[in-house]
């Protein structure tokens, strides 16, 4: 009697993937302020009456409604800049990473793990605000569905590719966290959290629609609109995600 196959086993890449999303989901400092604080941030705002108003200022636009794109992006920044660059910075700080480069596991996979992880973080807050915009504050859903979805996918990808350059010209943990921070209130400014964008000064507009998330935000906000994102925006989102994503790869070390 021929005896029953071996079970299949897992492939490095995928074992690597399983024991990463387990430490992630044992984070709950990094799932709140992923998940978590973006929602309660647009319900704070969403509590105060005069943002629930139509503004002529802002064409008819009720502040809430400029709020929603802020707080979407709001998660990425989250993810990237103060969320991803202390594991990664970690695992090459404690060696972890020279000492996967000498077995079948590649430390490419974690890094690939990681990315994949808080990209799919941010995707699922993405989520959560646009439905808490929707059902608690009647915020309209995206009237250009294939638009948002591009202007999100390059959202992502600035935040991630820019989390990866921190990590690597950061050659310790201490380090990653202060380049994060020094970085973190600029994006936060750029992407329209203390001020939308709509209500800037049109000198600061044109200024923060050159920077990553500012490009990032106006591309949601006219997806949500109905309309195809200007390629201006995209073209600016998609430019620093290209420049940032090879000077990571340029710069990173494993050791």
């Amino acid at each position: 009697m021929s005896s029953a196959p071996a079970p299949a086993k897992a492939s490095p890449g995928r074992a690597v993937l399983g024991t990463e999303a387990r430490l992630f989901l044992r984070e709950p400092g990094s799932l709140f302020w992923i998940l978590g604080f973006p929602v309660l941030l647009l319900a704070i705002l969403g509590a105060i009456p005069g943002f629930r108003e139509p503004d002529p200022a802002n064409g008819g636009q009720r502040i809430i409604e400029l709020y929603v794109p802020t707080a979407v992006v709001l998660a990425m920044i989250m993810a990237g800049l103060q969320a991803m660059p202390p594991v990664i910075t970690g695992y090459r700080e404690r060696g972890i990473l020279r000492r996967m480069s000498v077995t079948p596991v590649r430390p490419q996979a974690v890094l690939g793990a990681q990315m994949g992880l808080h990209g799919v973080a941010s995707l699922a807050s993405a989520l959560l605000v646009i439905v808490v915009g929707r059902l608690v504050f009647d915020v309209a859903l995206p009237g250009q569905v294939a638009g948002y979805l591009l202007a999100l996918l390059l959202a992502i990808v600035c935040a991630l590719a820019l989390g990866a350059f921190i990590s690597a010209v950061a050659p310790t943990t201490k380090i990653a966290t202060a380049i994060g921070s020094i970085v973190f209130f600029p994006s936060m400014f750029t992407a329209g959290v203390w001020l939308p964008i709509q209500a800037m000064p049109d000198l600061l507009a044109d200024i923060v629609s050159y920077t990553p998330f500012g490009a990032a935000v106006q591309a949601l906000d006219q997806a949500a609109a109905g309309d195809w994102p200007s390629w201006s925006h995209l073209g600016v989102a998609a430019l620093w995600a290209a420049l940032l994503s090879l000077g990571a790869v340029r710069w990173f070390r494993w050791e």
